[in-house]
């Protein structure tokens, strides 16, 4: 299948307070898209506790939201108590949303955002079989080496310049808004 641009809903940071739809989102992952994004079969306790664990203070996450849910995830995590020289990627896409663009889409502002943190080094790896992560991969001129059955990619983000950091905090002014308006619907729907 080839990819489409087809979304309906829009791609964000996740904040701080939104650790639960980051859970609920790789909850809804089959078991063959947990096997790829984790390297082997987790289980949902595995997850609620990967979940649990990441500290969106210390990470970011951009997600695409459709009809008020989180349907694809790339984390940009640094390596390190601090962001530094190198850092980390790892993307996950729900089934029914594969094939249309989103993991070029989020890979691109992973890309972004780790250059506007002064991050020279910035690695995926993934399973040898996961090509759709391979292909995404290349399209952002990653440098692919397969070690042990695993592919790791290693991409070295231009340096940051005003362009980029403009473009991530106009984004980031739009998301905190679409963040605000999603809450809103969400209390409200609760409340009903």
């Amino acid at each position: 299948m080839s990819e489409t641009r087809a979304w309906d809903g829009e791609i964000r940071k996740l904040w701080p307070r939104e650790n639960d739809r980051f859970r609920e989102h790789l909850l809804r992952l089959d078991k063959e898209s947990r096997r790829l994004r984790f390297g082997h079969g987790v289980s949902d306790a595995f997850i609620d506790d990967y979940a649990g664990r990441t500290d969106l203070t210390g990470c970011l996450i951009y997600g695409f939201f459709s009809k008020g849910h989180l349907r694809a995830a790339a984390e940009l995590r640094k390596l390190g108590d601090t962001w530094g020289r190198e850092a980390e990627a790892a993307f996950s896409v729900e089934r029914t949303f594969q094939d249309q663009g989103l993991g070029t889409e989020l890979m691109g502002r992973v890309i972004r955002s780790a250059r506007n943190r002064g991050v020279q080094l910035l690695y995926m790896s993934c399973l040898a079989e996961n090509r759709k992560m391979q292909r995404i991969a290349s399209k952002h001129e990653a440098v692919l080496r397969y070690e042990l059955g695993e592919v790791v990619g290693e991409i070295v983000p231009n340096s940051a310049n005003y362009a980029s950091l403009m473009v991530e905090a106009l984004e980031d002014r739009m998301a905190f808004m679409f963040a605000v308006l999603d809450l809103q619907k969400r209390i409200a729907s609760s409340a009903a």
